[in-house]
C-alpha cells in the first residue's frame, strides 16, 4: 500500500480548528500526547481481534503510534491505513514507519466521517478519535462501511471528567480565576467527554448498524508532564482547562502568574520519579458489522 495523501475536499469549521489552533499544539506537547496516552491503548492491545494478515484501519490516527503498533500486528502479510484530518500530525507516522522499517502501513489525509470506504478490512480502530466526530453517527457508520461483514471496530473513548482527573484537576484550578467559555467558543468538535455516557453511545452504534456492542472500563495513570512547570504550561495549551484559558483572552494572560502558582500548587501532588502522574479512565468499545 503506498503512502497515498488527499487533500480534505470540504473542511468543517472542526476541521479547520485543530488544523489551525491545535495541531501545533499537539505537536508542541507529543511526548504528552503519545507517551502519556498510550498506556490507554497498551493496555488493550493484546487483547484486540487482530490476526496476522488482516486489512486495518486506524480511524483519527493522529501521529500514528497505534496504526504503527497495528502494523506489527498484522505482520508484513497484512496492512494498516491510518487516517486523520490533519496533514500535520501524518507526517509524524509517516517518518516514524520509515524509521521502523515497516512497509504495510500508510497514512491518508481524510475525513473519516465523508470517506467512500470499501469493505475491505477486518478491523477498525480508533482511540480518541471518535469523541470528535461532528456527526457521531455519520461517523460511526462510515467506519462501518471500511469493514468486511464480521469485521471488528474497537475504539478507545474517555469516560467522564470527574473520571478523569488528570483533565477535570486543573479545569476546576483555572475556574477558579476565569470564566467558562461562552456558548460562542471555538471548538474542535463535541469533546473529549462526548462518548462517556454508554446508553447514548450504544444507541448511536445500533443506529449506525453495528451489533454486539461490549464497553470495558480502562483505568491507568497517565504521564502528563516531565515536570511541575511542564504539566502546568500542558494544562494551560490543552484540554478543558487549555479552553478556558484560551477563552479568556486578555483575563488570562493578565491572570497568568495566579493561575499557574496554583496549578502547580495542585499538579505538585502527583509528582513521582518518572514526571507527574494522574488517574485517568476510558471505555473499550467493541462492536461487529454485521454486514448488509
Amino acid at each position: 500500500m503506498s503512502n497515498a495523501q488527499v487533500a480534505v475536499e470540504s473542511k468543517s469549521q472542526y476541521v479547520d480548528f485543530w488544523n489551525n489552533v491545535l495541531v501545533p499544539k499537539f505537536v508542541r506537547w507529543r511526548h504528552i500526547m503519545v507517551d502519556g496516552l498510550s498506556l490507554h491503548s497498551a493496555k488493550i492491545f493484546p487483547s484486540l481481534s487482530v490476526l496476522k494478515g488482516d486489512k486495518v484501519m486506524d480511524a483519527g490516527c493522529g501521529f500514528g503510534d497505534t496504526a504503527i503498533e497495528l502494523a506489527r500486528l498484522v505482520g508484513p502479510t497484512g496492512s494498516v491505513i491510518g487516517i486523520d484530518c490533519c496533514e500535520g500530525f501524518l507526517a509524524y507516522g509517516r517518518r516514524d514507519a520509515l524509521a521502523a522499517g515497516l512497509s504495510n502501513v500508510s497514512f491518508l489525509e481524510a475525513d473519516v466521517q465523508s470517506y467512500p470506504f470499501k469493505p475491505v478490512h477486518d478491523f477498525c480502530f480508533s482511540r480518541f478519535g471518535t469523541q470528535f466526530f461532528e456527526n457521531p453517527v455519520a461517523g460511526l457508520r462510515n467506519m462501518r462501511t471500511s469493514l468486511k461483514p464480521g469485521g471488528i471496530m474497537t475504539m478507545i473513548v474517555w469516560r467522564g471528567i470527574n473520571d478523569n482527573p488528570w483533565l477535570g484537576h486543573a479545569k476546576k484550578v483555572v475556574l477558579n480565576f476565569l470564566p467558562p467559555p461562552g456558548d460562542s467558543a471555538q471548538s474542535c468538535g463535541p469533546g473529549p467527554f462526548s462518548m462517556a455516557d454508554t446508553g447514548v453511545v450504544t444507541k448511536q452504534l445500533e443506529i449506525a448498524g453495528y451489533k454486539d456492542i461490549e464497553f470495558e472500563q480502562v483505568d491507568a495513570q497517565v504521564f502528563v508532564g516531565k515536570d511541575i512547570d511542564d504539566a502546568a504550561a500542558f494544562q494551560l495549551a490543552i484540554g478543558p482547562a487549555g479552553e478556558v484559558y484560551r477563552e479568556a483572552g486578555k483575563l488570562a494572560e493578565a491572570r497568568h502568574d495566579e493561575i499557574t502558582k496554583a496549578l502547580k500548587a495542585e499538579l505538585a501532588k502527583y509528582q513521582r520519579p518518572n514526571g507527574v502522574m494522574m488517574d485517568s479512565s476510558s471505555w473499550k468499545v467493541t462492536a461487529r458489522n454485521p454486514g448488509s
